[in-house]
């Protein structure tokens, strides 16, 4: 038995090195994150970025656009944006007019800019392909000195997308596809210029990993001064900072959400386990019975079944006179006036109603037997005078 304990162990152990050590899926995830090492992240960029712009000064933003650029006088700026999705506002967008007006720029490369940006800017996106295609995409430059002879190559989709629709009256085409679809356009805002691309994905680790990719970002990202300040915008890609949560710190790591799961199975286990050994069967309590209820009822019935409606009526007499004496302190033993006299005196029962009542007990007392009637209006009688007394 031991043997066979120390083989299982064994082979517990092996298999979760194998789970540890096993080499790891692909992450095709597009994050846009700088420090995301997988193929869509921008780790690449991140640390290479000194290259191509060597003097400038970056500087992290997960606000808004607005409050970002709000009251701040920036000269010979960059505010970049790479991302899947932006979502700006109308006072995004005035800032950003704001921001290029005093000479700055702003470089943009999003596959979806937005609804206030693509009516702004008269804007359309459309894409040839997805992420999956076989054939390759190849882009190049319309300025001579950056143009490539043979193009630079893409596969995986990357740089398929382009523009179907701009105003070209504003717009300055600066790079296209093979096939003559624009992909990369310059926009001229005051002093300053707006540069914007379809496909962030031409500056994530698997682009700048090829050397047409990396040639392409550089020669793209050499359109911006090489001094001054660089506001790389982490707002659509990472989210606001300042109302992240512990749980959300921990979702973005897989060992923490592993972690965080396994503690929660283990405390639910733990509570079950203790609730079942602890926990007493709370036992039956039977209520109380009100035996004189009980009593009640059967000399209820004892007296139903003997039909003797004269004893009965001569107790509830006695019950009544004993009422007399106890409650008003009167001699129930002497003359019928009065006891009627003091009654009137002590109850606030009616002279009818007292009339009534010693009626129907002398009528009583005359005769031996009862009957149902007699009986019924003498037990009425004196809940009438019990319902008038004080």
């Amino acid at each position: 038995m031991r043997i066979y304990l120390i083989g299982g162990a064994l082979l517990v152990i092996v298999y979760l090195m194998a789970q540890y050590y096993k080499p790891k899926e692909t992450d095709w995830k597009a994050t846009y994150l700088k420090e995301d090492k997988i193929p869509f992240g921008l780790y690449i960029l991140n640390k290479e970025l000194h290259s191509i712009l060597p003097v400038t000064k970056v500087q992290v933003s997960n606000k808004r656009v607005y409050n970002t650029l709000k009251g701040k006088q920036y000269k010979n700026a960059t505010y970049l944006l790479i991302a899947g999705e932006l979502n700006l506002d109308e006072s995004d967008y005035s800032e950003l007019l704001q921001f290029m007006n005093a000479g700055n720029q702003v470089f943009i490369a999003a596959a979806d800019p937005g609804k206030m940006l693509q009516k702004k800017l008269k804007l359309q996106i459309k894409s040839r392909s997805t992420l999956l295609q076989k054939y390759l995409t190849v882009l190049n430059f319309v300025n001579p000195q950056l143009m490539h002879r043979k193009g630079y190559v893409f596969d995986k989709g990357i740089g398929s997308a382009y523009f179907n629709r701009f105003d070209s009256r504003r717009a300055v085409v600066i790079g296209t596809n093979s096939r003559g679809d624009v992909n990369f356009l310059k926009y001229s805002f005051g002093r300053g210029t707006l540069y914007i691309l379809p496909d962030p994905n031409l500056f994530t680790n698997y682009s700048l990993l090829r050397t047409d990719g990396a040639a392409y970002a550089g020669k793209a990202l050499s359109y911006l001064p090489e001094s001054g300040t660089l506001i790389w915008d982490e707002l659509y890609t990472r989210g606001n900072l300042a109302n992240a949560s512990i749980l959300r710190v921990i979702f973005q790591h897989e060992q923490l959400r592993w972690a965080y799961f396994i503690a929660i199975i283990a405390l639910l286990v733990f509570v079950l386990f203790e609730m079942k050994r602890r926990q007493r069967i709370i036992p039956v309590m039977e209520p109380l019975k009100n035996t004189t209820l009980d009593f009640v009822k059967v000399v209820g019935k004892v007296y139903y079944q003997q039909r003797d409606n004269r004893d009965i009526a001569g107790k509830k007499i006695l019950y009544f006179l004993d009422f007399l004496r106890t409650n008003y302190r009167i001699n129930t033993n002497g003359s019928h006036d009065d006891l009627l006299s003091a009654l009137q005196l002590k109850s606030a029962a009616t002279s009818e109603t007292l009339n009534n009542l010693f009626a129907s007990i002398a009528l009583i007392r005359q005769y031996d037997h009862v009957s149902d009637k007699q009986l019924i209006e003498l037990n009425e009688y004196m809940e009438e005078f019990y319902k008038q007394a004080r």
